[in-house]
């Protein structure tokens, strides 16, 4: 009786990161369908999508939180967002935030973020968001972001020159 609750228990686990992995059907539009098929292999989707129109509508009534490094946010970064970071994470930075804040989270194309996000879950943060595209398609919508001194730049860091192809919009300039 036992091996057969343990090989429940293992099926139910299965099949349930399964279910949080797969691909919702409707999601956020990207300006580039090759950029959406990236992030359709890229993501796991285990965190809820929002997409920049929606953002743009709740900006200022969501906590925004840059999940990239440092140095990448210094270059700019989606105005009003928060440095929260990916290697150098850390939770303290969320002491102020209440649990059951609106979190949004990018990072460039959605990875980091991602992940972050899921240990934001893991530390009790239920209403947390992956902005879907990150800030390659935040740009690539014609939305401004900012430095680090909070001046409007054309400025964006693609974290390397592979990642820049993603960037579409002429009026960026990329940095790597």
């Amino acid at each position: 009786m036992r091996v057969w609750k343990y090989l429940l228990s293992v099926m139910y686990i299965f099949f349930l990161q399964i279910g949080c992995t797969q691909t919702p059907t409707k999601r956020p539009s990207v300006q580039n369908p090759a950029f959406d098929q990236k992030l359709e292999q890229l993501l796991r989707f285990s965190i809820p999508l929002i997409g920049v129109e929606e953002l743009k509508n709740i900006q200022r009534e969501v906590h925004i939180f840059d999940t990239r490094e440092w140095p990448e946010y210094e270059v700019s970064h989606i105005e009003g967002a928060e440095y929260l970071g990916y290697d150098h994470f850390d939770e303290k930075r969320l002491a102020d935030i209440p649990k059951d804040a609106r979190i949004v989270l990018y990072c460039s194309v959605g990875y980091r973020s991602e992940k972050t996000g899921e240990k934001l879950r893991k530390l009790g943060f239920s209403n947390v968001y992956n902005l879907y595209g990150s800030i390659f398609e935040w740009v690539n919508q014609g939305n401004e972001i900012v430095d680090a001194s909070g001046k409007k730049t054309n400025r964006l860091h693609t974290y390397n020159k592979t990642w820049s192809q993603w960037v579409a919009s002429e009026k960026a300039t990329k940095i790597w």
